[in-house]
C-alpha cells in the first residue's frame, strides 16, 4: 500500500480501521482470472471512527445515509488484474468519497437585484426583435 490516504488536510484513513475482504472478480476470463481473488471490498466503520472530527462524521453520516449498511460504508474495486491495484483504487476512492460527504455546505446565493438599466435595454432589444420579425410577414407583399 502506499501510504496514508488523505481524505482533507490533515485528516487522513487510519489503516487500522479498514476491512479488506477479496473475492473472486466477475465477468470473462481467460487462464488464471478465475482462480485469483482480485476483487477488492473496502469496508470503513463511519459511526464508530475516531479519526474524523465530530463535525465531519456528522455530516458525512448525514450525506452517505442511503450507502451505509449499520454505520459501514462499502466501495468495491474489480477494474484491475492485480489484487494490489484494485486495493489502491478502492482506498483512493473511498478517500475521495469521504471528502466529498466531509466537504463544508456551499455558501448560500446572495440575491442581487437587476440594474434598471439593463432590463430597459433587454425590453427595448426585445421589442426591435419582434417588430423586425414582424415586417418580415408577407402581408403587403404582392
Amino acid at each position: 500500500m502506499s501510504g496514508p490516504y488523505v481524505i482533507r488536510g490533515s485528516v487522513s484513513l487510519p489503516e487500522a480501521e479498514l476491512m479488506w475482504r477479496f473475492s473472486r472478480s466477475s465477468g470473462p476470463g481467460g487462464q488464471h482470472v478465475n482462480t485469483s481473488d482480485s476483487q477488492v471490498e473496502l469496508r470503513f466503520d463511519l459511526a464508530a471512527t475516531q479519526a474524523l472530527p465530530e463535525m465531519w462524521k456528522r455530516r458525512a453520516l448525514e450525506r452517505l445515509s442511503g450507502r451505509l449498511v449499520d454505520g459501514v460504508v462499502s466501495v468495491r474495486a474489480s477494474e484491475h488484474r492485480s489484487q494490489w491495484r484494485n486495493r489502491e483504487t478502492a482506498a483512493v476512492r473511498l478517500a475521495a468519497l469521504l471528502a466529498e460527504a466531509t466537504a463544508p455546505p456551499p455558501k448560500p446565493r446572495r440575491a442581487t437585484r437587476i440594474p434598471r438599466g439593463i432590463n430597459e435595454r433587454r425590453l427595448r432589444e426585445k421589442k426591435q426583435r419582434s417588430d423586425t420579425k414582424r415586417g418580415r410577414s408577407g402581408r403587403d407583399w404582392g
